[in-house]
């Protein structure tokens, strides 16, 4: 991470909001993690969060007191991590637990407060929670513009233009996405405002952020047009006369539209209160209608081109991630002196040698103890890898068809073999990995039936992690529409893409995360039945794997995994 923040200038950015609350009579201040397109991945110089805990996690929630600790709200992933990033003098790490949202524990806490009014920035914060919020406490909202005058958080800048994919690339055309979408509803209209959705329906990408491939905007979908709401002096690069792009005010383009619509759809979990604000001043409430999730049904769906270029980017990642681990492995068996931060940048130059855009997120090179940092975003470079050393790299990246990889390994660094609390804790990993993307299964399982294979065989050794099982996968790295996890209720059906991603994580000794990324797709024998097609084939490292802790078939499923392997010359073995 390039931008960094000291703890006296957190503390300073305290005492400003601490001092412009006490003016407005304000007992909290809610300050978001998101932009206000609520992106997971905010830059940390365009985040107020940032600003006021100095904790660089991609998600967390803050309440922000007139006087006192500010409380900073994380889950699972970044426990370990907000303890080492922030003053604990003046932040209170609130670690939630697994299947309780941050937000909940949140609003609990609010109870026991006392609190009266609260103060939000209306732009970051989202219609769901300004609504839970306004039910049971006054919320007086303000602006980004008076929010950047107390906080100095910056701009993004300026934006690479716009770009249409091929639909070789991207699958169908907006018109027959547009034609699937309102086939039963050709008056109804779908408010877009999360970007990967606006992307996914106009076939376009932009990369304005990073670790995304998607363009800020907003859009409204009709039944043969898609208006997209940017800002002005981006380049667009698009021609298709099913997408209009307006760098106009979005109010007077929503005038002219509205007679013709007799039900607008929006997302509250991506619609920030600002926006609706505005929504709610054009349209009536019976015309205004919030439909979970958005356009997720159909755009976490994918057609077999959207399939064929994420297959196609898997096999170049793949390359990137054996070709890096290779280099250490041969680096740190010479002698060489090989630090953490050498990973994380030999990481990114092995993607582009294989033809990557850019990453799809941040990646994450932890060596022995900062392993068991889940989300570990902040590589040294005076933590060297020694030839006993076992690094954990989650590293994925974006290819010309704008879809995101995924893929974690654990690898000892050297030829050494790892100890025994090494293999012992890889190769239960591998245990839970390999039973799920094995796993065969009825169509209308959910998530949380899946999650449940690939724990146990942890739990037969007193062993659980803290993150959920698997994402979704898509044009961002976490997709919606899919997902494992025990508070995951979603279908799985074919065509979802999804990440299976155990880990056990032992703070002060290391981590292990083994990650795959799979296809959602009917079973090729038995009808009626849904399995995985595995798009990962990065071999294990067999330095790692104690085999008394492996059954004949998990045995029989990495013999086979690992001949594929072999076959693409990206196996470890010999």
């Amino acid at each position: 991470m390039a931008f960094k923040i000291d703890n006296a200038t957190v503390q300073n950015n305290i005492k400003a909001m601490q001092a412009f609350m006490k003016k407005e009579n304000l007992d909290y201040f809610y300050v978001s993690s998101f932009d206000p397109y609520l992106n997971e991945y905010v830059p940390m110089k365009n985040s107020p969060r940032y600003y006021v805990t100095g904790f660089s996690g991609s998600v967390a929630e803050v309440l922000l007191p007139k006087e006192g600790k500010v409380k900073l709200y994380v889950d699972g992933r970044y426990h370990e991590q907000a303890d080492l990033e922030c003053d604990l003098e003046i932040i209170e790490v609130i670690k939630t637990p697994q299947n309780t949202s941050n937000s909940s524990l949140l609003m609990e806490d609010l109870k026991n407060l006392g609190v009266t009014e609260i103060g939000i920035e209306s732009e970051r914060t989202s219609l769901g929670f300004y609504q839970v919020l306004s039910t049971c406490y006054k919320v007086k909202t303000f602006s980004e513009e008076l929010m950047r005058s107390i906080l100095p958080f910056e701009s993004l800048g300026t934006f690479p233009p716009i770009k249409q994919l091929d639909t070789s690339l991207a699958g169908r055309t907006v018109t027959e996405k547009l034609d699937l979408i309102f086939k039963s509803e050709p008056k109804s209209a779908h408010f877009i405002t999360a970007v990967d959705t606006l992307s996914w329906i106009t076939n376009c990408r932009g990369y304005h952020l990073p670790f995304q491939s998607s363009f800020l905007g907003r859009g409204l979908a009709i039944k043969d047009k898609v208006f997209v709401f940017i800002e002005s002096g981006i380049e667009v690069d698009c021609d298709d006369s099913a997408i209009e792009f307006i760098s106009t005010d979005m109010k007077d383009k929503l005038v002219t539209l509205s007679s013709k619509i007799e039900k607008l759809y929006y997302d509250k979990i991506m619609l920030n209160a600002a926006d609706f604000m505005i929504l709610e001043s054009l349209f009536s409430k019976e015309v205004l209608e919030h439909k979970d999730g958005g356009l997720i049904e159909f755009q976490s769906l994918k057609d077999e081109t959207e399939l064929n270029s994420i297959r196609a980017s898997f096999k170049r990642s793949d390359k990137a991630i054996y070709n890096t681990i290779k280099t250490v492995k041969e680096k740190v068996s010479q002698g060489e002196k090989v630090s953490e931060l050498d990973l994380y940048n030999l990481t990114t130059e092995k993607y582009n040698e294989q033809g990557a855009v850019g990453q799809s997120f941040n990646t994450i090179a932890g060596a022995d103890a900062n392993g068991s940092i889940i989300h570990y975003g902040d590589p040294k470079a005076d933590v060297y890898l020694r030839e006993d050393s076992m690094a954990l790299l989650d590293s994925g990246g974006y290819f010309e068809s704008g879809f995101a990889t995924d893929t974690t390994r654990t690898f000892m660094c050297s030829t050494i073999e790892g100890s025994a609390k090494h293999k012992e804790i890889y190769t239960l990993v591998l245990k839970g990995t390999l039973n799920l993307q094995n796993a065969i299964f009825k169509p209308g399982t959910r998530g949380h039936g899946l999650d449940a294979i690939c724990r146990q065989p942890l739990y037969q050794y007193g062993y659980d992690f803290a993150h959920g099982t698997g994402h979704g996968v898509g044009i961002h790295v976490h997709e919606g529409g899919v997902g494992i996890s025990p508070a995951r209720n979603y279908l799985m059906q074919a065509g979802q893409v999804v990440s299976i991603e155990p880990g056990i994580y032992l703070p002060g000794f290391g981590g292990v995360r083994l990650e795959n990324i799979a296809i959602v797709k009917d079973h090729p024998e038995y009808e009626g039945f849904l399995c995985f097609e595995n798009l990962v084939y990065i071999g294990f490292d067999p330095l790692l794997i104690e085999e008394s802790l492996l059954t004949d078939q998990e045995k029989k499923w990495l013999e086979e995994y690992e001949a594929i392997c072999t076959e693409r010359g990206t196996s470890f073995l010999n």
